[in-house]
Order: structure tokens, then sequence, then C-alpha cells
């Protein structure tokens, strides 16, 4: 694994504070109804993305998750101005505007969504392995889920044939703690869930993820076990979101004292602390860091906010292929 030195902890705190306030940013907007739709944030989860993307070898390595999906693209390395015109539904975003919060995609930096349907990427990010393997390309592709998707017959499915065929893939479950409004406790009849793996052959354990350095451990070691032509194997990665499953979450299923509780592990605050305590760097120079997230953070908005809307006819355009198509509201 690579050296976790000064540098990383700095990148860290930079990257997870920007990841945050980008976040709140979100939230911010959406109530003032300039994001529609559904909208589901990160918060208390970045540790994870933060150890990932240390142990990944962002030249070929590939990512899919699930619909909380608006800090990893960045983290790949995709314009965060153009991720928050996406969701703006502006014609700068990623997909012009069309795919919106859930839909994030970037084929240059390797980042394959943002997928609406619970464990819907969990095959997929099989089938991207697969291709690499076919086409003999040396990539891992990390395939990340909830800890709903986990009760998805395609699990199963996919764990087969991914051990089956040896693919170079790393399925990865951010466990925090609740499917939507269920707790994992009433959902699941043994909370183990890396043990689903066990019953595959595939290495599995669990793993904090309310800290960046065991993410990038464990996944290092997974990759480096993909790459060398081993085969899958399964994380459970421990976290916990502050946020409700969406905006439209009222939370009733939890309390404000567990929420509260749980913001002690805040991971931004860990990496802080870690970065005073060793003295990598002062309050003062943290303060400077914080401003300059804050600016970056205003410049996704100023960028979204002027961006235009598309047309109305690129929605028919990235939808039928036929030009002449009869059934077109302007040709009825």
């Amino acid at each position: 694994m690579k050296r976790i030195t000064k540098k990383t902890y700095l990148q860290w705190y930079e990257d997870m504070l920007f990841w945050r306030k980008f976040e709140n940013k979100l939230a911010q907007v959406y109530i003032n109804q300039k994001i529609r739709g559904f909208l589901h944030l990160y918060n208390g989860q970045e540790a994870v993305l933060a150890g990932a993307l240390h142990a990944m070898d962002l030249s070929k390595d590939r990512m899919i998750t699930a619909y909380r999906n608006h800090v990893q693209p960045i983290g790949m390395g995709v314009d965060p101005k153009k991720v928050m015109a996406e969701l703006y539904g502006k014609v700068t975003g990623t997909s012009h505007g069309l795919g919106g919060s859930m839909h994030i995609f970037s084929k240059e930096h390797r980042f394959y969504g943002g997928h609406g349907i619970v464990g819907g990427q969990i095959p997929l990010g099989a089938g991207i392995a697969f291709a690499d393997k076919y086409h003999d390309r040396d990539a891992v592709t990390l395939t990340f889920m909830g800890d709903g998707a986990t009760r998805q017959g395609v699990l199963h499915e996919t764990f087969n044939l991914a051990e089956l065929w040896n693919l170079p893939v790393v399925f990865c479950v951010e466990n925090n703690q609740y499917a939507m409004g269920t707790s994992v406790e009433r959902a699941i009849s043994d909370r183990e869930i890396w043990k689903l793996g066990l019953g595959y052959g595939m290495p599995s354990r669990a793993v904090d993820g309310m800290k960046p350095e065991p993410v990038a451990e464990a996944l290092a070691e997974a990759i480096e076990h993909a790459r060398k032509g081993n085969g899958p194997s399964f994380l459970e990665i421990r976290t916990y979101r502050y946020r409700g499953h969406s905006m439209s979450d009222a939370q009733h299923y939890r309390t404000k004292a567990e929420v509260a509780e749980k913001q002690k592990e805040d991971p931004i605050l860990y990496v802080k602390n870690v970065i005073l305590t060793k003295k990598y760097a002062s309050q003062a120079q943290l303060d400077e860091i914080d401003k300059r997230v804050k600016e970056k953070v205003a410049e996704c908005e100023k960028f979204a906010e002027e961006s235009p809307y598309p047309d109305i006819n690129v929605m028919y355009d990235s939808v039928y292929e036929q030009k002449d198509y009869p059934f077109l509201p302007h040709k009825l």
C-alpha cells in the first residue's frame, strides 16, 4: 500500500471537508427548490471514499456505486462544477442535465454511476471487471453498495459468477446502519454482513469506515488480490450517515441523541485531530484550507446557477435513435 504521510492527511482533510460542504450546499439549494427530485447525501461516510481513493490506481481502476453518488466522481477527478450543474439539471452537467442526482457518470474518469435501482450496480460492476479481464487490462473495479442492497438476490448471482470467473472486482458494502428507514438489526438475521462472501469462497472482512486508514489498508489488500488474478473480495465497511436517507426523510426511526453520539466519531474531525496532534499543520493553516474549500463550493454554485438548461430537443435526441420518430409531442 502507498504510504500514508503528512501530505496524505492534509489531502484527506481538504477533500473530505470539500465533499461535506459541497453536500451541505446541495441540501441548501434543494430546500430552495433549485434541485428537484431525490437527493441522497454522503455526510458522515467521507472516510470510506478517502481511504478507497488512496488505495486505488486512479490511472486505470474503476468505480461504480448506487445513488449516493455526488462526491465519488469528484474524488475520481470529475470537475465538481459539472457535478453541481448536473444536479441543477443544466446542460453543462456531466450528463447534460438529463441524469440528475442519482445518475452521475464519467467514462473519462472511469466512474460508472450512480444507479437508482437498489443493487442494480452490483452485476454491472462485475460486468465491467469481466470486460477488463476479457481484454487483458490491468484494472480493478470497486463496486460499492448500501447495506440494504445486500438483501437483493442479484448479489448472490453476481458473487457466484465473480468467484467462478475469477473477476478483478472488490465488492464493498457501505454499512451506514440503515436501509432507508429500516435498521440493519431489524432486517438481517446475521448482522455480520461480511460473512455473505464466505459462502462463495471470497476473502471477506469487516472494516472500520469512520477512519480512512483502515479503509485504505483493507482496500489496498483486496485490490492487490484482484490485480494478481486471484479474484474478488468482499468488504463490509461500517460507517454512519448523519443526514436522512434522502432529503425527504424525517428520520423518525432514530433519535437525535444517537446521531449526536455518532458525530463524535466524525471522520473529518478525526483527520483534523491527527493533523494537529502530529503538527502536520497549524490551526491557522487549516483555516486557510477551510477558506479555500468555501470559495471552491461557491464557484460550483455560481457555475450551476449561471449555466443554461438543455434545449428540450436534447431530451429526445438522447432517447430516440430514429431521427424522424413520429410520436414526439411537437409532431402530434
